[in-house]
């Protein structure tokens, strides 16, 4: 259970902070910065939420909780001789992958297909969601980047790259099931 009585501690003054074993790395560590734009992501995802409804924002309240099991995964390293941590870390796995799956296929089954690419923003909901995909995208990027050095788990990777589909797919429901999506026209302003 997490208590917090103080919100500043001042042990990051020093630009350090703890991951979840105990280990002090420095802010800029790979995995500070992977958890930290899952946050960004969850952040835009909440902004979006002031203008979203019925399942759609049933969907988004479960991805957010998903976003801090994320960042509770990011924020536990397995140990690097192999040892026992002595507790079960938090860690996402394929059942979360399974369920944004599912819910792409259930939202993207009241879309027509696209015909164009779709230029980000539509109404307040769609904006913030594309917004938050390519915070998400941007927060993929950096949990590769950190799997190139230290072990990230598989079913990390795999939702943050399915999350990213469910906010394109969220975006374009939110926009009137896609009726008001903004399409991208080639060449058009030459």
């Amino acid at each position: 259970m997490v208590k917090l009585n103080k919100i500043y501690t001042r042990s990051g003054d020093k630009g350090t902070t703890v991951l979840v074993t105990g280990e002090r790395v420095g802010k800029t560590h790979a995995r500070i910065a992977a958890y930290g734009t899952v946050d960004e992501a969850n952040s835009a995802i909440g902004m979006a939420r002031v203008y979203t409804t019925g399942k759609l924002d049933e969907m988004l309240a479960r991805i957010q909780n998903d976003c801090f099991d994320l960042g509770s995964d990011l924020g536990t390293p397995e140990p690097e001789d192999g040892s026992d941590l002595g507790y079960e870390p938090l860690r996402i796995i394929e059942a979360q992958v399974t369920r944004l799956e599912n819910e792409i296929d259930e939202l993207n089954a009241e879309l027509e297909p696209l015909t164009s690419f779709v230029l980000p923003g539509g109404c307040e909901a769609a904006a913030n969601l594309h917004l938050a995909r390519t915070i998400a995208r941007r927060a993929e990027r950096l949990m590769v980047e950190a799997a190139e050095s230290e072990k990230i788990s598989e079913a990390a990777l795999k939702y943050i790259n399915r999350l990213s589909d469910f906010l394109f797919v969220a975006a374009r429901y939110a926009n009137d099931k896609g009726a008001s999506d903004v399409l991208w026209v080639p060449g058009a302003n030459r």
